[in-house]
């Protein structure tokens, strides 16, 4: 007998074999039956979907749940325009923390004020506090003198001996390492929040981008506020873990082993269950276009000073060497890189790797992968590298990423079709809580390519509704490792559903990011 079955409904199954069904089976969580396999068994309960379309349940391969139900809880500046309006809003912040009190205040870009605030500025209504202004785009924070003051010798803003009090990639990881780490309480609540708002958009699975690490670390034992929620049933989806390679060390492992660095006991990608897995190391090797410090290899347009072509994490030897040698410990690699002349960096490094340990079936990732030249969309496939993209960056951003690449650049910019076309797998994503995480969104950037002021970005690299719904569903599960449980509407796959009031094939591109998100469906649970 079925625990329930599905009726009335045009089920999008995203499986060639069987593309649209009517009915779903569905016993202990899984499906087992499409159409008439289905009708022919009893089932406990029948829900009627009144017409409504079903798709396999959002995949989300690169999110942050701990910063975005953080930042949900954290006084914000945004949408301030005006200088003053924000130090007002730091003012209010500033009255409501006790004496001594760390203040963290989120929703800074420095684009709408048409520079960065100073240190000096953020004195005059820090009151004694130490105060720290997180960037939207989690590479970069401005800090009033409290904090400078406390900083490591040899730490500097970004803007020199001026002291202008923006602290971009380490330098923000050392002023954000002299505060203390939140409690695993404190992230369990924030997660569970975070992860509702997921569901709630049709997503039941993420890829967590990042734990343990110094740019986004919340805590050195992070990974347990996920546990507390797992142990307690209250995880509302999927969630896999990247590891920062900060956590990696050297290991005095058996010379067979060939593992020169590792996590303790070897822990590496896959270990976990269907709720809770460890997933890809993620690694840095540049910063982002909001804060100006994606590693580019010509200058940002408009870009004055020593920063025209922002930054590398590192090294190219020293991040080569990371990567090589998480590739040798067995992990999958999550690497990011935006600018061009990083992804230069990650793909350099991972034919390297590929060179003294051939893993064809790595499935490495460069994540992000925000502005790649045509010559790189070749090595890209070759290496069997996967694309996991933010199409909702230019969709929220666009107009300012494109001024900033200039005409013919703006055109690679977060690709779509030209990986398509030269066989990489192309992944859906959105960096949540960077800018909108809604998949029917983004889907629709996919499709349009046009930003919300209707800018056209990139028009030749436009994606059929098809192709844009497959890498939040097929090309989630294969980059995340899950294809055998998830992606399709497949028997024997986990019940990992989206109710939709309306069809993302029928209805005009326009309407697609708008389409209501009725239910989703966990294990054949629903989840509202």
């Amino acid at each position: 007998m079925l625990s329930s079955r599905l009726t009335n409904a045009r089920f999008h199954t995203m499986d060639p074999a069987h593309p649209v069904a009517h009915d779903l089976g569905v016993w202990e969580g899984r499906i087992v039956a499409l159409d008439e396999e289905a009708t022919a068994l009893p089932a406990r309960r029948v829900v009627d979907l009144d017409g409504a379309t079903v798709l396999p349940g959002f995949i989300d391969s690169h999110v942050h749940l701990a910063w975005t139900g953080l930042k949900a809880g954290t006084p914000s500046v945004a949408p301030c325009a005006r200088v003053e309006d924000v130090l007002g809003a730091v003012a209010r912040a500033v009255a409501a923390a006790p004496r001594g009190a760390w203040v963290d205040v989120a929703g800074y870009d420095q684009r709408a004020l048409g520079r960065h605030l100073t240190a000096a500025e953020l004195d005059r209504v820090s009151d004694g506090r130490k105060v720290l202004l997180m960037h939207d785009s989690g590479h970069g924070c401005v800090v009033n003198s409290a904090v400078l003051d406390r900083l490591p010798p040899g730490v500097a803003p970004r803007g020199g001996p001026d002291g202008d009090g923006f602290l971009a990639e380490g330098a923000m990881a050392a002023a954000r390492a002299l505060r203390l780490p939140y409690a695993q309480e404190e992230l369990a609540d924030a997660i569970g929040r975070a992860a509702r708002e997921c569901r709630a958009e049709g997503i039941t699975a993420v890829a967590e981008a990042g734990i343990g690490g110094a740019l986004l670390g919340h805590s050195p034992v992070e990974l347990g506020a996920y546990q507390l929620l797992r142990d307690r049933g209250a995880l509302p989806l999927r969630v896999q873990l990247m590891v920062t390679a900060d956590r990696l060390h050297e290991v005095g492992a058996h010379p067979a082993d060939g593992l020169p660095c590792a996590l303790d006991l070897g822990l590496r990608t896959g270990f976990g269950d269907a709720w809770l897995s460890v997933g890809a190391l993620k690694i840095y090797t540049d910063g982002g276009m909001m804060a100006r410090t994606a590693a580019l290899t010509a200058p940002y347009e408009g870009v004055t000073g020593p920063g025209r072509t922002g930054q590398l994490q590192d090294t190219p030897q020293a991040l080569t060497r990371v990567i090589v040698d998480g590739h040798l410990a067995g992990w999958q690699l999550a690497v990011h890189a935006i600018g061009d002349r990083a992804a230069d960096v990650a793909l350099d490094a991972l034919e390297r790797a590929q060179r003294e340990r051939p893993r064809p079936g790595a499935r490495h990732r460069i994540e992000h992968a925000g502005l790649i030249r045509p010559d790189q969309l070749p090595r890209f496939a070759r290496l069997g590298a996967l694309a996991v993209v933010q199409p909702n960056f230019l969709r929220s951003f666009g107009d300012d990423y494109a001024a900033l690449m200039g005409e013919e650049r703006a055109g690679w910019l977060y690709r779509g079709r030209a990986f398509q076309d030269h066989g990489v797998t192309l992944v859906g994503s959105s960096d949540r809580p960077v800018t909108d995480g809604a998949p029917l969104r983004a889907v629709q950037f996919m499709v349009e390519r046009a930003s919300s002021s209707g800018r056209l970005i990139g028009a030749d690299e436009a994606l059929t509704v098809d192709a844009a719904l497959r890498a939040y569903t097929v090309g989630g599960a294969y980059a995340c490792h899950w294809e055998r449980s998830a992606g399709t509407l497949t028997p024997g796959k986990q019940a990992d559903l989206v109710v939709l009031g309306d069809d993302p094939y029928a209805v005009p591109p326009a309407r697609i990011g708008g389409i209501e998100v009725v239910t989703t469906y966990v294990d054949g649970e629903r989840r509202d």
